[in-house]
């Protein structure tokens, strides 16, 4: 572990190596699961305020659990999640021609329809934070459905922290980011990664 700022990073975010590859998973990641993605408060108006303008892209059965529970509720620890479909599909994915599953907040954004990407905890996967009030934790979440992602990475030489600079930046801001990249190096001088 090390620590910038408040913020404690696992030596996995350095060690591990990781590339989505949405070929060999098909987006499997909004899909599977027993919760819905985490959403931190602040991120809830947002999502009520991109609704309207993605929900033609919603699936009738998520637009029914939408209009029945919300965009989000509270799972079993009481932490705030995206709402699901059938006990699995995140509300918000949608899938093109090829049943590659998207997110239809993602492709929005990416169409310059709305100014919020997705939620932070979509953007930063496969890391995820913990929040212990004085300070944050940031941990490599290692899930079977992203296997060819570890081999891509591997192949490619790209760790976790270098895969995931633009949602980690967005998150932490761009001088951690540097001072991230900057303790890394350092690591690697000393051999420790």
């Amino acid at each position: 572990m090390v620590q910038i700022d408040d913020i404690v990073v696992s030596l996995d975010v350095f060690t591990q190596k990781f590339i989505c590859n949405l070929d060999a998973c098909k987006g499997e990641c909004c899909i599977e699961g027993d919760a819905g993605a985490p959403v931190e408060d602040n991120e809830l108006a947002k999502l009520e305020e991109v609704l309207p303008i993605v929900w033609d892209d919603l699936s009738p059965k998520a637009q029914a659990v939408i209009n029945k529970q919300g965009v989000c509720y509270r799972d079993s620890d009481g932490d705030l999640v995206t709402s699901i479909v059938d006990g699995k599909d995140c509300v918000f994915t949608c899938y093109d021609e090829k049943g590659y599953c998207y997110c239809a907040i993602e492709k929005a954004y990416r169409e310059g329809k709305v100014d919020f990407y997705k939620p932070i905890s979509c953007h930063l996967y496969p890391i995820r934070v913990a929040d212990y009030g004085t300070f944050k934790a940031l941990n490599f979440h290692k899930w079977s459905v992203c296997h060819a992602a570890w081999l891509l990475g591997e192949k490619e030489n790209v760790a976790v922290y270098q895969f995931l600079k633009e949602p980690l930046t967005r998150k932490f801001g761009e001088v951690w980011y540097k001072e991230l990249e900057s303790v890394a190096q350092e690591l690697k001088e000393q051999g420790m990664i």
